[in-house]
């Protein structure tokens, strides 16, 4: 199968620590997946930027691919033109006429919901031009239907991971070291709670401070790896905490001290609250802790139950449950939490891993690639 695939924000080689996110890892990792596969020919169109004026710079690239993109097409006749988003989708109704190819775009959550009246006046336009729709969880896919795609356009497909993840074998003990060094503190004995990602609103890290934290009965640490827009929210929140010397906000690491932190944290929390104009996709964070042994306890929102199964990988607790989300975290280290890491690595190896989802990809493609030629320019 040949694929043309397109992405706005590839991060540059020579810093990609520094600009990688979540969206960002999981497109490099599919497309070095599907690069891989002796079935697919696979040619990339991509951005490599940092963050810095990162809407112009798109821009520019949107506005370049309007005119280079059907003539590459053309030259090189691919199955299916492949988008990484909605923000390069949204070329879809502007060069539906002038590109003889099925067009099939990945979504995220964000790039669904985003709160602009434009955006969203536009939205419904970009669906009807799509041939196929790939939304990363079953909530985003409803948030697809609920501005404008049919139903019968759109599947839900699940991030995934690097299945060489599963053969890392760092010891607990010196991975417990390395992230009690980042954090300044002797971790030795105490139970570790860890959050990475991206200190954004909805990653509800104040409300679990404020509310859960001083509920937890257990002598638990908890770290938080990452940087964002919330940062001073949550330094705020941390001195006002008479938890303050159990907190250690770490800022951006180094994939090396993440892997480590993974390996080193009893449990991954993932306490997102419900916010107007924003979702969770996904969460690749969360098969990125269960890889290393980690169960997750998480909020019960949007594309979180696509990821976490209760008692095979963590558990889900009802939003802004604060008694309940301290409840599961003490039954949890209380109780045969090794049993649980082992189920939490077994399931997502036997779920998640990119050769596995990458092949339910080629699956759906295909069926896109077959039904355009049915119905060539049937819009819907």
């Amino acid at each position: 199968m040949k694929i043309l695939y397109i992405s706005h924000l590839h991060p540059p080689a020579d810093e990609p620590l520094k600009n990688m996110g979540g969206m960002q890892r999981v497109s490099l990792q599919l497309v070095k997946t599907l690069s891989a596969r002796e079935d697919v020919e696979l040619t990339t169109i991509g951005q490599e930027t940092s963050w810095d004026y990162i809407e112009l710079k798109t821009m520019r690239f949107l506005v370049d691919l309007y005119t280079r993109l059907p003539v590459l097409a053309a030259r090189l006749k691919p199955d299916v033109l492949l988008f990484s988003s909605m923000v390069t989708a949204a070329l879809a109704p502007v060069i539906r006429e002038r590109v003889d190819v099925p067009m099939v775009t990945i979504n995220h959550g964000h790039d669904v919901t985003m709160n602009m009246a434009p955006y969203q006046w536009y939205l419904p336009k970009v669906f009807r031009n799509l041939d196929g729709v790939i939304s990363v969880s079953s909530a985003t896919r409803e948030a697809c239907i609920l501005r404008g795609m049919h139903a019968d356009k759109g599947t839900a497909l699940p991030n995934g991971f690097e299945a060489d993840a599963l053969t890392l074998s760092l010891p607990k003990s010196q991975a417990v070291q390395m992230l009690g060094e980042a954090a300044g503190k002797n971790l030795e004995g105490r139970p570790i709670l860890l959050t990475t990602g991206r200190l954004v609103l909805r990653k509800g890290h104040e409300w679990f401070i404020n509310e859960v934290l001083p509920r937890v009965k257990s002598p638990v640490e908890y770290v938080i790896i990452g940087d964002g827009p919330e940062m001073q929210s949550v330094v705020e929140a941390t001195l006002n905490s008479t938890c303050r010397e159990r907190i250690h906000l770490l800022g951006r690491q180094s994939d090396e001290l993440l892997q480590a932190a993974y390996v080193a944290a009893d449990l991954f929390v993932m306490p997102n609250i419900r916010v107007a104009g924003d979702m969770e996709g996904f969460g690749i964070v969360m098969l990125e802790a269960n890889v290393a042994g980690t169960p997750v306890v998480a909020s019960d929102l949007e594309g979180i139950r696509d990821v976490v199964r209760n008692g095979h990988n963590g558990y889900r607790i009802a939003p802004g449950e604060a008694g309940l989300f301290s409840e599961k975290i003490d039954d949890l280290l209380d109780g045969n939490l090794a049993e649980l890491s082992e189920s939490a690595r077994n399931y997502v190896g036997s779920t998640f891993t990119w050769e596995q989802v990458s092949q339910r990809y080629l699956d759906y493609l295909k069926s896109v690639v077959v039904n355009y030629r049915l119905h060539q320019h049937n819009t819907w």
